[in-house]
């Protein structure tokens, strides 16, 4: 089975380095823009995340294909970082833990990765049964980096799957997820 994982275009957010999980936030123009010029695999079926941002972009590159919600696919919850930039949270002490930790620590008030990783394998194994031929799931930068990490091989770490917006990978299902091309 092929599914091809792209990451939302870019936001309000994303343009200011913002921290943005929960925050409903709709495409800027800029990322409206840069989504229109690229080209994307066709797909038969899509699957999105319930957040604005991966609703808009699945109907501007699959306008002929009605998106499946899956609430499992939201993005980390940042708690108290929500909204805020790196030059706003640097140098707080609850800021300096986090980081002193690897990211590993829960957000003050929000997700840990483990927890985050967690939800996204328990949504992304539900949802295997009901696909079939090309799937393209649209989701957040995380969301993709925490399925690739447990299911691709090889075997590579979280944050080397980082995708820029608009970006994501192309793989085969075989009871692992094998990348074959990168957006």
């Amino acid at each position: 089975m092929k599914l091809i994982f792209i990451r939302h275009g870019r936001t309000a957010g994303n343009l200011e380095g913002r921290y943005i999980g929960r925050t409903d936030e709709p495409l800027c123009s800029a990322g409206r823009a840069e989504l229109e010029r690229k080209s994307y695999p066709a797909a038969d079926t899509v699957v999105t995340s319930p957040l604005l941002r991966c609703t808009e972009t699945a109907r501007l590159i699959y306008p002929d294909r009605e998106p499946i919600i899956c609430d499992g696919l939201r993005e980390c919850d940042f708690g108290e970082f929500e909204g805020r930039s790196y030059d706003e949270l640097n140098g707080t002490p609850a800021y300096q833990s986090w980081i002193d930790s690897g990211g590993e620590m829960a957000f003050p008030g929000g997700e840990s990765k483990r927890g985050f990783c967690e939800r996204c394998a328990a949504a992304f194994e539900a949802l295997l049964p009901t696909l079939s031929g090309a799937t393209a799931l649209v989701a957040h930068g995380g969301t993709i980096m925490a399925i690739l990490e447990r299911y691709a091989v090889p075997k590579k770490e979280f944050y080397e799957y980082h995708v820029e917006n608009g970006g994501g990978y192309i793989t085969e299902w075989d009871g692992v997820l094998r990348i074959t091309e990168r957006l």
